[in-house]
């Protein structure tokens, strides 16, 4: 069984028996060097995204900040801090872990693709056909991606993670792109604390992070918000207002502030509050998305980039980020759990939210019901003391032509109101079937739940008298029955007398 890379040096290259390795391809021709090495295009050292020659940018665990020449903190944030104490020195900003690679030595690189393809193909170590055996195992710990690959006595053995291209279990998801500007000022510190015991201790941590930052007056920290992450860890998002001594303020940039928390002393005092990551929310530019999709991840095959690229649900908001190794598949599935169980507490929240409307609006429907009654009995109320006002008003006055022809047409409502075949009618009607219901009602109610208390003590005494006399009748039964018995008795003493004296 041949590991073939390329083409094969002076001998024929044989197909791969059953059981071998074939995920790399067999051949059945003849080929040229076992492998080929050539000058890489690109020399710069495999990142989590793959070698380019431009600077990285660092997104942090969730594409945080850029890195580039930006504006520091100054030493200890200096003094006279007004707008101008986030001093604009030109220094290169750190990356927590770039999305693309640094720049590195190409010899390096070069020795490493070598002593790669050694362990996997054509080992020396121990000069025989067990060489071939050791190829095997080099090849299945390349594609667990652990262990370690040897294959010379004189060089180092070759240490095999699952970042290496050969590596068999990688997958490409997706991640939300952040939307936050830079000037919002946001970074995210992720404590290995729980998310009650950083709630209970906040203005105590708001009180530390303000002596970190040289315990400035002009500078305030607040925190945007507190979320629970895996492994008991808890994400404290915060900004830092500046103000000067005009009254004015401003947001000091998340890159500013990111940079700062990344020096040397300030990452010890942060370990000793427990912070374990310092990303920075900062959204990513058209040109970092174009240049992130155009690269590939090392080890990832382009074929499945430009697929992942195409199956994108979401392009605007999604990016597809490479999933290597069981760990970081676990990682993504306990953050789907904790974003799943935070979603239910949400919807659970807003349920709760809507069944207290919904029980403030009726009570609100019965209080406006109650108003509308209450403002109708006011109004007639105030019509009958305008009425009587306006008749003590008018006393002595003769009736004027509008009055008459107002009572005129009062008249003839009235006629109209007391005709038999008329709304009046109707009314009498409706009254007289009401108060039958009502009569009705009252009569079942009080047949089905009410007896008098007097009719109820002669019920008892007429069931007490037929109970006396079920028993006196059972008694004279018992007394016939004894009877009749007696009689069977003696007629059957006397049949046998008989027998004897007509014989």
């Amino acid at each position: 069984m041949a590991f073939n890379f390329g083409a094969a040096a002076g001998a024929a290259t044989t197909a791969n028996p059953a059981g071998a390795f074939g995920g790399f391809g067999t051949t059945t021709t003849t080929a040229g060097p076992t492998f080929s090495f050539s000058t890489p295009a690109n020399t710069s050292a495999p990142g989590l995204f793959g070698a380019t020659q431009n600077k990285g940018f660092g997104f942090g665990a969730s594409f945080g900040t850029a890195a580039g020449t930006g504006t520091g903190l100054g030493t200890g944030l200096g003094t006279g801090l007004g707008f101008g104490g986030f001093s604009t020195q030109q220094q290169q900003q750190p990356t927590l872990s770039s999305l693309f690679s640094q720049p590195a030595q190409a010899p390096a690189q070069s020795n490493q693709l070598i002593n790669t393809a050694s362990a996997l193909s054509a080992p020396t170590l121990l000069g025989d056909e067990r060489d071939a055996i050791l190829a095997k195992w080099n090849q299945l710990q390349a594609f667990w991606g652990t262990g370690k690959g040897y294959f010379n006595s004189n060089s180092a053995p070759v240490e095999f993670t699952q970042e290496n291209p050969f590596c068999r279990f990688k997958a490409v998801g997706y991640s939300c792109m952040p939307s936050n500007k830079d000037e919002d000022g946001l970074v995210a510190l992720v404590f290995n604390k729980k998310e009650a015991e950083i709630r209970g201790q906040q203005q105590q941590l708001v009180e530390s992070l303000h002596k970190i930052l040289g315990s400035n007056q002009t500078l305030t920290v607040n925190v945007e918000g507190v979320k629970t992450m895996p492994d008991d860890q808890t994400e404290v998002v915060i900004y830092v207002v500046e103000r000067s001594p005009n009254g004015t303020s401003r947001r000091v940039p998340a890159t500013t502030l990111y940079a700062h928390f990344e020096q040397a002393n300030i990452k010890t005092q942060f370990q000793q509050l427990g912070v374990t990551l310092t990303l920075a929310r900062t959204e990513l530019s058209p040109a970092q998305v174009k240049q992130l999709l155009q690269n590939p991840p090392a080890g990832v095959d382009p074929i499945i980039w430009e697929q992942a690229k195409v199956d994108n649900p979401d392009p605007e908001k999604l990016i597809p980020v490479p999933m290597v190794g069981f760990k970081e598949l676990l990682r993504r599935l306990k953050v789907q759990d904790q974003m799943t169980k935070q979603h239910q507490t949400r919807l659970d929240i807003i349920s709760e939210d809507i069944s207290e409307l919904q029980k403030n609006q009726t009570t609100t429907m019965a209080k406006i019901a109650q108003y509308k009654r209450k403002l109708m009995d006011l109004s007639h109320r105030t019509l009958q003391v305008l009425i009587k006002q306006e008749i003590q008003r008018k006393s002595g006055y003769a009736i004027q032509a509008e009055e008459e022809q107002l009572r005129v047409q009062l008249d003839t409502i009235q006629c109209e109101l007391n005709a038999p075949t008329q709304f009046k009618g109707r009314l009498n009607e409706l009254m007289s079937q009401i108060r039958m219901q009502n009569h009705f009602g009252a009569v079942r109610s009080e047949e089905r739940y009410y007896i008098d208390a007097d009719l109820l003590r002669e019920i008892k005494q007429h069931l007490k008298q037929q109970q006396e006399g079920l028993s006196h009748l059972i008694s004279i039964v018992k007394d016939d029955l004894e009877d009749i018995k007696l009689i069977e008795h003696g007629l059957n003493e006397s049949i046998p007398i008989r027998g004897g004296v007509f014989s």
